[in-house]
């Protein structure tokens, strides 16, 4: 599914380490019977192993993002050393306070929004901290690592917000000044180039989920 920001990450890892890929949208209101056979629980992303014995398959984003960079450790994405590696896992786990909130901003009615931005910038907050503790332009330091590429694809849907809500929603450029610098160098990572959209692209999408419109071919 084209706008599926978990599906988001598969592609952001496989693009970072140039890892070759083709890829099948489906349409998740009308899942193809053939789907179970790579993703058993109806789950994108599903990435299937062609070249490993068995034809099997992997669910689950953060599964396969390390899955990928333990295969493919030419470019690492996650830090070598183990506990460095367990925080920002946990740093990834505690980004689902944003995730959580940001979906209701953007499939709900605007009357939910205000207590929705509230908690994204709570949880921003903790963000924010980390980056200006670490001194380096990413979270993976001097360019993006894993943590970076699993938190963007909801940086990059937020600039949707300006086309949902009735005031223009952007980061406070006081409270997030790390943030803001962070997303400004993401937007023209290479991987992240590789299956960008606009805002208004996605707010188009949102859009017509709202009204129960699941236009998953727009793109097509």
């Amino acid at each position: 599914m084209r706008f599926c920001p978990y599906a988001h990450r598969a592609h952001l890892v496989l693009n970072a380490k140039n890892i070759p890929y083709h890829t099948i949208f489906i349409n998740l209101t009308e899942k193809p019977e053939w789907l179970t056979e790579f993703s058993p629980l109806g789950k994108v992303p599903a990435l299937q192993l062609p070249k490993e014995e068995g034809n099997p398959s992997l669910i689950e984003s953060l599964i396969i993002a390390e899955y990928l960079d333990e295969k493919y450790p030419e470019v690492p994405l996650f830090p070598k050393d183990p506990l460095k590696k367990a925080q920002d896992k946990i740093l990834i786990e505690r980004f689902s306070s944003v995730t959580s909130a940001t979906f209701k901003v953007f499939h709900a009615d605007t009357e939910a929004a205000p207590d929705s931005l509230t908690e994204i910038s709570k949880g921003l907050d903790i963000f924010e901290k980390e980056l200006s503790s670490r001194g380096t332009p990413y979270f993976g330091g001097d360019k993006p690592g894993m943590l970076d590429y699993m938190i963007w694809p909801w940086f990059e849907r937020t600039a949707m917000l300006k086309y949902l809500l009735p005031e223009k929603y952007q980061l406070d450029k006081k409270r997030f000044s790390k943030l803001v610098a962070w997303r400004d160098l993401m937007v023209n990572d290479p991987a992240v180039k590789g299956h960008y959209l606009d805002g208004e692209t996605y707010a188009k999408f949102a859009k017509a989920r709202r009204e129960n419109v699941h236009d998953f071919d727009m793109l097509v």
